[in-house]
């Protein structure tokens, strides 16, 4: 199962940048659930190990965060997906897709 796993966690960037462009500012908890119901318990990425991803899109400019507070007086990190985000998603997107047509056209390969 590692290599579906790698899978995965390459794939970490490319959601995180998805959600926040779709579906707008959200925190960590909040990212890891959508994913996970998104794909119907298929993929989950807990709260935890997502956080090494977010503060690398920081560090780059692809993603800013703030505080905002909650209904119960909690103070919650939101995230922010900046225009070289976007642009980032756009690469990773046409990547993806490269990747999984070569794929599934080796797959559909009729050999003799």
């Amino acid at each position: 199962m590692q290599v579906r796993n790698n899978f995965k966690s390459g794939s970490c960037e490319m959601l995180i940048l998805h959600i926040l462009k779709n579906y707008g500012d959200s925190y960590a908890y909040q990212i890891s659930q959508l994913i996970r119901e998104l794909s119907d318990n298929e993929l989950s990425f807990p709260e935890g190990s997502l956080y090494p991803a977010f503060y690398r899109m920081i560090e780059h400019g692809l993603i800013s965060d703030y505080n905002k507070q909650g209904n119960s007086k909690m103070v919650r990190v939101y995230y922010h997906i900046e225009p070289a985000g976007a642009e980032r998603l756009e690469y990773l997107l046409k990547e993806y897709r490269q990747t999984t047509e070569n794929i599934n056209r080796i797959l559909a390969h009729k050999f003799n």
